[in-house]
């Protein structure tokens, strides 16, 4: 089993009250207070609907709480965990009103999170014979970033910076307004903090020359053909971290991954990943 970073309680809290509240508006749950009685209990099972990976346990399990302390959420399986059709993810015992109204809170962290980790398997799975890691990027759903990049580890991927803040990153917009790759580089390195590492972007083998003469901790190879990622690699030679980046499919990543790289950035594993199909089945006559 992957080793998973824990979630912050207080994101996690915050997150799901902003859902519920959301969700419920100003009247709350019309049809549910509606229909339902108020004495009445329910139990369910939150089921795959097909094969994938699973994330997001933790806010749908505070989706419950927050709605109903007294509801009970028994997970059937971990955060990070593969499952198949059918397979029974969580159980859901307590007043009925709350299981239902909970409902599509916690089944949309759960959805959107476990298809992140699923697609994020499948690009790992493809790098597997290498020593390449894929990971995301900041194109990411915003107020979900921390969820989201959670979910990349689930399905065996490796986290980036998580926001402009935790690392120094100088792209080609930076390098045009600083002057060069040298000016930014001794900017950087002079303004940071030595615990603050520093990436720059190039997109040429004398770019990268440039870069290794002035030093920096990683250097991120952006839309090279594998011909030049494979020089790249070879002229770096251990001295940095070598990304590679730009259009990464499931098609295209075991090639670029076996010139050598050692991590592969993939925006699509946030912006493109689609909801793993889930649902929550009342168990009637339970």
């Amino acid at each position: 089993m992957k080793t998973l970073p824990t979630l912050s309680p207080l994101l996690v809290e915050a997150a799901v009250r902003a859902a519920l509240t959301e969700d419920l508006g100003r009247a709350g749950d019309v049809t549910t207070q509606a229909t339902i009685p108020l004495t009445a209990r329910a139990k369910a099972v939150i089921a795959a609907r097909e094969a994938g990976v699973v994330a997001g346990l933790p806010l749908a399990r505070e989706a419950f709480r927050r709605m109903d302390g007294s509801i009970a959420f028994d997970t059937c399986v971990e955060d990070g965990a593969k499952v198949a059709p059918g397979a029974v993810i969580a159980r859901v015992n307590g007043p009925a009103r709350g299981v239902l109204s909970a409902e599509r809170v916690a089944l949309n962290y759960l959805g959107r999170l476990s298809g992140v980790a699923t697609l994020t398997a499948h690009f790992a799975a493809k790098i597997a014979h290498t020593k390449a890691r894929v990971c995301d990027t900041r194109k990411t759903t915003p107020g979900l970033r921390a969820f989201e990049k959670y979910a990349v580890r689930c399905g065996g991927g490796a986290n980036h910076r998580f926001g402009l803040d935790d690392a120094v990153l100088i792209k080609d917009n930076h390098i045009a307004v600083a002057g060069g790759i040298a000016p930014a580089l001794r900017a950087a390195k002079a303004f940071v903090g030595h615990l603050t590492k520093i990436e720059i972007e190039v997109d040429t083998l004398a770019q990268l020359r440039e870069v290794l003469n002035e030093g920096a901790d990683a250097v991120l190879l952006d839309n090279m053909s594998l011909a030049d990622l494979r020089k790249s690699v070879e002229t770096i030679a251990g001295r940095m971290t070598a990304e590679a980046s730009g259009g990464v499919t499931l098609e295209t990543i075991a090639a670029i991954a076996e010139t050598g790289v050692d991590l592969i950035s993939v925006g699509a594993l946030t912006h493109s990943a689609r909801v793993l199909d889930l649902g929550l089945d009342v168990v009637v006559g339970a």
